[in-house]
């Protein structure tokens, strides 16, 4: 019988297929601020949701890891968790953050954001596009490391106060939190504004940046996560059906296209962002079932995407406004298709760079840090519960 994998099953090539889907939605997406050939307007609408497929892959990969050493050791180390987290993120995050403050040249718009929003995860409150939106598309590191700080605070807590047994309305009753505060944030911060000419940014700044209204993907990753984890013979029963899966996501999807071809009207504000998570839940559950293409068809074109996807996010923008001041200079049309090529192997070659450079070490130094056996004792919480 087919079951769902986990990350401790050894290398997902489902997973590094989204991945590679997930930055290429993205970077077409965002392409289209910057001068770009006139089929890509249309061709890269939906590329916003390369980043809910981003939430969901983290929700899955995340919580997936956490519980899978509750069940083999009753808690959590924060200490290793923290580890890991920091150094995968934080030294090219930070580097590229030192780019845009120390390099006006790299960047991609005129005005940053105050320093301190983005050491501090909050760039996604209260977000400017139009006095302040260079690397504004950090907003989503935001989203993510507010959810790597609480999950395993919130999954310590129920083991602590043996409540296991309600998170299975846990979930559920965030996914409905969401759609209140998407309400919410409709009627207090956009209706006032749809009749003025800046209506668009008042939906970013109160319905498309906050954690509050971007959790459905990472709820949906987390809930397939303790499908598996809680409900084993479900998940190998599901396994079964893994391109099945992949044709509801895919039909999924194109009913998250129709709803959110004018992504900032009332009903993809508020139900779309659930709908596209639902969509790529069921693309990550095929993905990761043995039975799927995806799981079985390996790709070192999309590994090495997967790979360089967090440098690509980080850099894409400076590099493509660099790349395209520099061929415009010398005679290249700025909204070409080989400006684009070319732009696109900018990127990618910026992005191998800081991969070689800083990601690769730091994640070695890692791995010798976790090896050690620290002299001080770990800072964990022991659990004195266990999920029911």
């Amino acid at each position: 019988m087919s079951a769902l994998t986990t990350p401790a099953a050894g290398r997902l090539p489902g997973l590094d297929h989204l991945r590679a889907l997930a930055i290429s939605l993205v970077f077409l997406f965002h392409y289209r601020i910057f001068p770009h050939p006139e089929w890509l307007m249309e061709f890269g609408r939906f590329g916003w949701t390369g980043v809910d497929l981003f939430f969901v892959l983290s929700g899955y990969l995340i919580s997936a890891q956490l519980l899978a050493e509750i069940a083999r050791r009753g808690t959590i180390s924060l200490r290793t968790y923290f580890i890991k987290r920091t150094l995968r993120i934080l030294p090219a995050y930070l580097a590229v953050v030192a780019v845009y403050f120390l390099v006006p040249a790299f960047r991609e718009r005129e005005a940053l954001p105050p320093l301190w929003k983005f050491l501090t995860f909050t760039q996604n409150f209260g977000l400017d596009l139009m006095h302040a939106g260079t690397f504004s598309h950090a907003w989503s590191l935001c989203v993510e490391e507010q959810f790597y700080l609480l999950l395993p605070l919130l999954l310590l807590v129920l083991l602590r106060f043996r409540v296991g047994k309600w998170a299975v309305v846990l979930l559920p009753a965030l996914i409905g939190a969401g759609f209140v505060a998407r309400l919410l944030s409709w009627y207090r911060g956009v209706v006032p504004s749809l009749a003025t000419d800046h209506s668009w940014l008042e939906w970013y700044q109160y319905i498309y940046y906050p954690t509050y209204n971007r959790l459905d993907g990472l709820l949906m990753g987390i809930g397939i996560a303790a499908l598996f984890h809680f409900r084993p013979q479900a998940a190998a029963q599901l396994g079964r059906y893994g391109n099945g899966l992949l044709l509801l996501g895919g039909a999924v999807l194109a009913g998250a296209y129709w709803l959110c071809f004018d992504a900032q009207a009332f009903g993809a504000s508020i139900f779309g962002f659930p709908l596209v998570a639902l969509g790529y839940g069921l693309l990550v559950a095929g993905a990761i079932s043995p039975t799927s293409v995806l799981h079985k068809v390996e790709s070192r074109v999309t590994a090495r995407l997967a790979a360089l996807s967090f440098a690509v996010y980080l850099t894409h923008k400076g590099v493509i406004h660099l790349t395209q001041e520099f061929f415009s200079a010398h005679g290249l049309a700025p909204d070409g298709n080989a400006m684009l090529l070319l732009c696109t192997g900018a990127v990618l070659a910026g992005a191998l760079v800081m991969n070689n450079l800083l990601e690769q070490p730091m994640l070695r130094l890692r791995s010798r840090l976790l090896k050690r056996r620290p002299r001080i004792k770990q800072m964990e919480i022991a659990a004195t519960g266990t999920f029911d």
